[in-house]
């Protein structure tokens, strides 16, 4: 099975920091809402991006906060405008960013954070080749499988789904700038707010003891 493998280094770049798009990806059940969560509420100047679904709510979710709700005609009409960063297709429903809101924190100096899949994550690379893409991995794919069927929210169906495309997404670890593996929330989100606010091309700090979040390519 699967394991979290090295992480690549980010290579400096151009531009002044806050100034560069954050895109946080991993698969399905790793982590990605908890470690989004800490980040907003330790670090409220940092952006996020909400996303529009064609997804029907769950409970507790409200409009224009987890998501924008939108039926498929709507949805539609977003992508033939143009409206849309990146977009994709995940057990049925549609998911996809904005882009004028995304470009206005940009131009305005606002760290700003995409949560988004593997698909998105693709799409952003090609139309930002800018931006920095990190990747979140699961400990080991034992741990993800069981947080995964640890929601108690889904049906066996859909767990499946997911546990076919996070092979998949975890195969394409290699693609993005950094791996952040999520054994402690806290040390994923100082990392993270290390690589937002500060200067761009840099590495924050490896703090955790044991195996380390942040390898160099090769080693």
């Amino acid at each position: 099975m699967p394991s979290a493998g090295p992480a690549e280094k980010v290579e400096p770049s151009s531009g002044r920091p806050g100034r560069r798009l954050t895109v946080l990806s991993g698969p399905s059940g790793v982590g990605k809402s908890t470690v989004v969560a800490e980040l907003r509420r330790a670090h409220p100047e940092v952006w996020l991006s909400v996303s529009v679904t064609t997804r029907k709510p769950r409970p507790g979710e409200t409009h224009g906060v987890e998501y924008y709700f939108a039926d498929s005609d709507e949805f539609d009409r977003l992508i033939e405008s143009g409206e849309l960063l990146e977009w994709a297709e995940f057990t049925g429903n549609r998911y996809g960013t904005p882009r004028g809101p995304v470009l206005e924190r940009l131009a305005d100096g606002v760290p700003t954070l995409l949560e988004i899949d593997l698909q998105g994550a693709r799409q952003v690379r090609e139309s930002m080749p800018e931006a920095l893409l990190v990747f979140l991995a699961p400990p080991s794919w034992e741990e993800l499988e069981s947080r995964l069927r640890g929601r108690g929210t889904e049906p066996e169906d859909v767990i499946a789904r997911r546990l076919e495309a996070g092979l998949v997404e975890m195969a394409a670890e290699k693609e993005f700038d950094l791996t952040l593996v999520n054994t402690s929330v806290q040390d994923v989100c100082h990392r993270l707010i290390a690589l937002m606010t500060g200067p761009e091309g840099a590495l924050p700090p490896e703090e955790a003891p044991g195996r380390p979040a942040l390898t160099d390519l090769g080693e």
